[in-house]
């Protein structure tokens, strides 16, 4: 990988962001301007297999089409052979991943309500464009010190299919993170936003316990616990959490598509609803939120 304070395509290296499977973020500082962006590479052994470019560019290219205040901004593609890249708005904020690792419970209760509606937003504005992201989950949603958000990782997002496109959409196999995938997802039925709205549910589930809704002795176990078992209401395994907010989340991760809410301004409209996520936070009207 290129060395800090490095320049790279008109980029110089500040600072390494994280590290992935395949591919590395830094913070980079753009020469001609002074301006900060990150930048997303693919390592190299990576940067001349084509799943991983095709990978890293679909994300790129979605991310071009998406502007909203809660989703990561990409400005720039680059395509070369050895160290494809692209570049997208800097955004210094940790993941909510690492929020509810460090168990830091007084800053997910200050800013739940915040962080949700963020996150919903963000979600419907990319259903609204077509999109489906696919891999909603708590290390996908960038959180900052005062419960601002940004949806992140649009690697496997997908065009929502319509008309003549539905029956002529090539599947693939089953893709996404086993702890949130809805049961049509697992099905590997057609995507569309019904599909967001469930991993959203079970990102909320675990935030606000500290574990999925379902766990399995294996993968097949746990896509299995899916489909089938009935989840306990986020109360019973966290004493604070109100039964309306609990009725919230299960309704979110109904099996059934149709039994959830339609879309993410419903979403949005039925947690706004909520007047109490923690019965120990007395929150401000919900209204004004």
């Amino acid at each position: 990988m290129p060395d800090l304070n490095s320049v790279l395509a008109g980029y110089r290296l500040r600072a390494l962001i994280a590290t992935a499977q395949f591919t590395q973020v830094y913070e980079v500082v753009e020469v001609q301007s002074n301006r900060h962006f990150a930048m997303k590479i693919l390592l190299p052994e990576a940067a001349d297999q084509g799943e991983h470019r095709r990978t890293l560019f679909n994300e790129a290219e979605v991310g071009v089409k998406l502007t909203h205040a809660n989703v990561i901004r990409i400005v720039k593609v680059n395509r070369s052979s050895t160290t494809p890249h692209f570049i997208m708005e800097f955004f210094p904020a940790g993941s909510l991943r690492e929020r509810v690792k460090t168990k830091d419970v007084a800053f997910l209760k200050g800013h739940a309500r915040k962080i949700f509606k963020g996150a919903a937003t963000g979600l419907a504005y990319m259903n609204a464009c077509g999109y489906v992201h696919r891999d909603v989950k708590p290390d996908n949603i960038l959180v900052n010190s005062v419960g601002d958000t940004k949806m992140i990782d649009f690697a496997i997002t997908k065009k929502i299919p319509t008309g003549f496109a539905k029956w002529f959409s090539r599947r693939g196999k089953p893709q996404g993170t086993p702890s949130f995938m809805s049961p049509e997802q697992i099905r590997n039925e057609l995507p569309d936003g019904g599909a967001d709205i469930y991993s959203y549910g079970c990102t909320l589930y675990e935030v606000t316990t500290g574990r999925p809704p379902f766990r399995g002795t294996s993968q097949s176990d746990l896509l299995g616990r899916h489909l089938t078992e009935k989840p306990a209401p986020p109360s019973a395994y966290n004493a604070d959490m109100t039964d309306e907010f609990s009725a919230f989340v299960l309704r979110l991760i109904a099996k059934k598509k149709t039994d959830r809410p339609e879309n993410f301004h419903q979403v949005l409209i039925e947690l706004q609803k909520v007047k109490q996520i923690y019965k120990s936070v007395v929150e401000k009207d919900a209204e004004e939120m």
